[in-house]
């Protein structure tokens, strides 16, 4: 590719000289992937913080001397963080679907949705004002600090609205569930000045304790001796947080137990909190008993971890073939688009498009966000160009509650990340140009399956521009996607070289066809993105050839 003089606004199209002789279509398919999933972009909620449907399960009065409810932390200015529970439930989710649909989206991630403790914890270190791992005061809203993982907060179903309803509901408009869940770890257990009667312990389904920390620090644990110690390690997992025996039988047939049921209410996918905090072993175990009875079930895992060959063995079958959240490439997304004329040429290798260590880098999950760490800081074009990549890149992307609008940018918890966003600011999110050009791209993604599930084949990316293939063809569906982007701050012309299949392309955004003969030239505004879709099968035999390469060399 090169760049032509920038000539204005309005788009160019151009189909020069005759087409060279094509080679005929082989027999080989090409994909990236073929998980169902694919086809879904995700919008990720942390439940309590998206919208207070039901004001009547908010239980204000919760937690005594150690309320639950409007927890604030204060900050400069005036500003304030909170740590206590704040409304959001199933209803705030349900009433929204049609808006998160309307985005684009085909999924929501909910945090978790079992019981958690009902006062604020006492131990720990007290949270501060952009404090990171400090717990004292806080409480469970976030969902992460299971006691039952049987039993729903009472904080987010509504009357005639219990799990299995949501799920049933949303599905109605559209969006499938992936629910965030917990599998090694409980909720903090000790360092308390006295006691408190839920946390560190775990109750099964018919309400009986099986584990109890009694406030011990880990290295005191008898779990020889103390059958109520049996389900935990003598050591630390993070934080004061319980941390469950991966080696323990019955600690993981309580587990696959209690998210089969929640499977059976309606779960579509899971969301693996901290699943690298565990080996392995423990997840190849998981994994296997869950899809035992649902086939093909999808998960992801959170392993925080920005080294791919770290992150990447629980994609392959010694982890369970669990896909991952794609923090390595979430890294060098936020230092580009971040920063306004940084080079496109950093995300590249971090792609691993070819022999890289995932067992298939088409199904990690993209983000460049989320409630675990500081928000995006960018401005609103660094948000648009950031949203045109990961809606036309390989991958699954996610989107955290509020990026539409900018939402808190910048801010790590306890200073703002996972502040309340309530039903005014959804109802005035048309107005932002991040929301219009985020709806703009994800709609097209959901409509096109190269962009869903194509081999992606990289033409450049270097400094404000990006070109790239997406390609499937496969049982009969064939489509190619040309993807132009620009983050510049100036329209920039594209002319289109190589590998392009001669024939008829199809603007994807006004539908307009054009005949192409040996290159594409294209006009593309500053922060913007253009994508030409070849709806049949590519005959061109250095494309057929280079696709063949990827196809077999995409993971392991």
């Amino acid at each position: 590719m090169r760049k032509l003089i920038t000539l204005g606004i309005a788009l160019a199209l151009t189909a020069c000289a005759a087409p060279k002789p094509a080679a005929p279509a082989g027999e080989d398919v090409f994909y990236g992937t073929l998980e169902p999933f694919a086809s879904e972009a995700i919008y990720f909620v942390v439940t309590d913080r998206f919208v207070d449907g039901d004001k009547s399960n908010d239980y204000r009065g919760q937690g005594g001397a150690h309320r639950t409810f409007d927890v604030p932390i204060a900050g400069p200015i005036g500003e304030t963080a909170n740590i206590g529970y704040l409304g959001g439930d199933f209803k705030g989710v349900l009433d929204n679907a049609d808006y998160i649909r309307g985005m684009g989206f085909g999924a929501v991630w909910i945090t978790p949705i079992t019981d958690n403790p009902d006062e604020a914890f006492t131990g720990g270190d007290p949270v501060t004002w952009g404090s990171g791992l400090t717990d004292r005061g806080k409480t469970g809203y976030h969902g992460y600090w299971s006691d039952n993982f049987f039993k729903l907060d009472e904080h987010l179903p509504s009357a005639g609205l219990d799990f299995a309803a949501f799920t049933h509901k949303m599905r109605d408009k559209g969006l499938q569930t992936v629910l965030d869940i917990v599998a090694n770890h409980g909720s903090p257990a000790w360092t308390m000045p006295v006691m408190q009667p839920q946390f560190g312990k775990i109750y099964d389904g018919a309400g009986k304790l099986v584990a109890d920390q009694q406030n011990l620090p880990p290295e005191k644990l008898d779990p020889a001796h103390n059958p109520l110690h049996a389900f935990y390690k003598t050591k630390p997992i993070l934080a004061q947080l319980s941390n469950i025996d991966e080696n323990n039988p019955a600690a993981l047939d309580y587990f696959v137990a209690a998210y089969e049921q929640w499977i059976d209410q309606g779960a579509a996918a899971f969301r693996i909190d901290a699943i690298g905090l565990t080996p392995v072993s423990y997840w190849k175990k998981f994994s296997a008993r869950i899809r035992e009875k649902h086939p093909g079930f999808f998960m992801f895992g959170e392993n925080f971890d920005y080294d791919a060959n770290k992150i990447a063995p629980y994609t392959r079958a010694e982890g369970g073939a669990i896909t991952v959240l794609d923090f390595p490439l979430k890294q060098k997304i936020a230092e580009v688009f971040e920063h306004p004329h940084s080079d496109y040429a950093q995300i590249a290798p971090r792609l691993f498009l070819e022999n890289g260590p995932y067992r298939n880098p088409y199904e990690l999950i993209t983000f460049y966000d989320n409630h675990d760490m500081a928000r995006l800081n960018a401005t609103d074009q660094g948000f648009i160009d950031a949203h045109n990549f990961l809606f036309t890149a390989r991958g699954i992307p996610v989107i955290y509650y509020g990026s539409e609008t900018g939402f808190m940018r910048g801010r790590p918890e306890h200073a703002g990340n996972r502040n309340y966003y309530g039903q005014r600011r959804v109802d005035a999110a048309s107005r932002s140009p991040i929301y219009a050009q985020l709806k703009r791209i994800a709609n097209l993604r959901k409509g096109s399956i190269a962009l869903q599930r194509g081999l992606q084949l990289d033409v450049s990316l270097q400094g404000d521009s990006a070109v790239f293939y997406r390609v499937y063809e496969n049982a009969g569906t064939a489509q190619t996607a040309l993807v132009l982007l620009n983050k510049g701050d100036g329209e920039q012309t594209f002319d289109v070289r190589d590998y392009l299949q001669s024939g008829r392309w199809r603007d994807s955004f006004s539908g307009q066809t054009i005949a192409v003969a040996d290159h594409l030239s294209a006009k593309v505004p500053a922060h913007g993105v253009q994508v030409y879709f070849y709806d049949q099968p590519l005959t061109r035999a250095d494309m057929r050839a280079r696709l063949a390469q990827l196809m077999a060399n995409k993971g392991r």
